[in-house]
């Protein structure tokens, strides 16, 4: 059974990830775990593209691809009890929508997020 994803909405919370967490980045995005020391806590995923991604709409473009990406393999595969940021990169919204599912199965595997079904 996946876990339940809830959302990071408020700027501490990206933060601390930001500077306490371990980042890896891939060509179709940076992302940011923390863990927060609860391992039986939802996850908890943030997103966030900079004006360097692009206008507006290509910026909602690159958040609208990363969520989807979260829905198909977080529930599966990433660990409870941590939180997720998901930085969109200048080739987010181009990327193959394969490539970005495996970047974000890699970064979870080498910031030892990735747990089995």
């Amino acid at each position: 059974m996946g876990a339940a994803v809830d959302r990071l909405t408020r700027r501490p919370e990206f933060l601390r990830a930001a500077r306490r967490g371990q980042t890896f980045a891939t060509p179709g995005l940076v992302l940011q775990v923390y863990l927060r020391g609860d391992g039986d806590a939802p996850l908890r995923v943030g997103y966030t593209a900079s004006k360097k991604v692009g206008n507006a709409v290509v910026r909602n473009r690159a958040r609208r691809r990363l969520r989807a990406i979260v829905a198909a393999v977080a529930p599966l595969h990433a660990k409870a009890g941590r939180d997720y940021v998901l930085i969109a990169r200048g080739g987010t919204p181009g990327r193959r929508f394969a490539a970005l599912e495996r970047d974000f199965e890699t970064a979870l595997k080498r910031l030892d997020a990735w747990r089995l079904e």
